[in-house]
């Protein structure tokens, strides 16, 4: 890999603590085996089409994220809202980190070695932001590799939303994703992101929160675009009491591939987590989920649920769809379920013999199937625009 080497690393620029963590990670690449679709963590992946020799890190000049302003009255208590690159917060040294740290595989450590900077949001205790707050990830770039980073870390009792949307437009790209949420005990935090690369960007990433004792995560995500587009999402309830809810919503066409591996894993008693991951495909797409609910012996009176469903609009699409169960504790209530299958002809002629047109009963059933998802949204505002991108795809289905 000529563009990653310590030496690219080091120029990228930042604080010291910032490139001293990248140049150990660009050193500890030469000894890494990437992975392949032989590990079953990869398996239905693309992986083995990756040539990460097409690819060079972005330069330290070509700045991408777009920051929200800050209320002044949220700044006088304390809460910081900025990109990595610039912030000098003493504590974020030993926050960095803490998640993906705490899940590597090759693709964090390539992160590590040429993240330049990143969203940043910084909530002190008992300190509730009221309106959301919204960053802009634009990258791409002519055979480029760019490394958004966010790292959202909310105090005891604080309670804010975050919505990340990350678009790659244009020529051949590589986007590999870090996201960190250090939800503090009591905390509860909202989170959102949105995917919608252009046909030529490949995506991995890492989302992993960390749940405190009677903290509650909702986080959502919306994948639409990509060549390639995976995603590790990941939720640690560290805390007794902490509640974890996931939601996904996906449409790929064309010859899409979307990926997504998720991990649930209740170490403290009396914990929550539920799943519900909805998604289409159509034309040559597909869709991958591979799911693990993991309830510790320490986990007692947990409570898990993992729900995937998929429908598969055209010959030629295909959705796979594999949920995992690991419990160690013997007191614990924990259910999944998963789906893939076309339209259900008996909805499709109920809306028919009411005189509803084939083309659009077809529309109104697979919006309806993303309805209970996009509804939950927990950030409604999102819900509209969610729906007419989803539209326009189903109108390419019949032209």
């Amino acid at each position: 890999m000529p563009g990653f080497t310590p030496d690219t690393a080091q120029t990228l620029g930042g604080h010291d603590w910032l490139v001293a963590r990248r140049v150990a990670a660009a050193e500890r690449l030469a000894a890494v085996t990437w992975p392949s679709t032989s590990e079953e963590i990869w398996r239905y992946s693309r992986i083995d089409d990756l040539d990460l020799e097409r690819y060079q890190p972005r330069p330290a000049d070509q700045r991408s994220l777009a920051v929200p302003v800050l209320d002044p009255g949220l700044v006088a208590k304390g809460v910081v809202v900025g990109d990595l690159a610039d912030l000098d917060d003493p504590d974020t040294v030993d926050w960095f980190g803490t998640c993906s740290d705490a899940s590597p595989d090759a693709f964090t450590l390539l992160h590590d070695a040429f993240v330049a900077g990143g969203a940043y949001v910084r909530v002190p205790p008992g300190v509730v932001v009221d309106e959301p707050l919204f960053f802009e990830h634009r990258v791409g770039g002519d055979g480029l590799a760019s490394f958004p980073h966010t790292l959202l870390v909310v105090g005891e009792g604080a309670e804010v939303s975050v919505v990340d949307r990350f678009a790659a437009h244009g020529a051949p790209h590589l986007c590999d994703i870090v996201i960190e949420l250090l939800v503090g005990d009591g905390a509860r935090v909202r989170y959102v992101s949105v995917q919608e690369h252009g046909p030529e960007t490949w995506q991995v990433g890492l989302q992993r929160a960390h749940v405190g004792r009677d903290a509650s995560l909702h986080s959502s995500a919306v994948a639409l675009g990509g060549d390639y587009a995976r995603m590790r999402t990941e939720s640690f309830l560290e805390g007794q009491g902490g509640e974890s809810d996931l939601l996904a919503v996906y449409f790929g066409d064309s010859d899409q591939v979307l990926d997504f591996r998720t991990l649930q894993d209740h170490v403290a008693p009396h914990t929550r987590s539920d799943l519900l991951f909805k998604g289409a495909v159509e034309d040559q797409a597909r869709s991958v989920y591979s799911g693990l609910v993991h309830l510790r012996e320490s986990a007692q009176h947990a409570r898990a649920s993992q729900t995937n469903r998929n429908l598969v609009l055209t010959e030629g699409a295909s959705a796979e769809s594999i949920p995992n169960l690991e419990i160690e504790a013997n007191d614990v209530h924990c259910s999944h379920a998963s789906a893939v299958g076309p339209i259900d002809d008996d909805q499709r002629y109920y809306l028919e013999t009411r005189g509803i047109a084939p083309d659009e009963a077809e529309r109104l059933i697979v919006l309806g199937f993303f309805d209970d998802v996009l509804n939950r949204l927990p950030v409604p505002a999102l819900a509209g625009a969610l729906r007419r991108t989803i539209e326009h795809k189903v109108s390419r289905l019949r032209g």
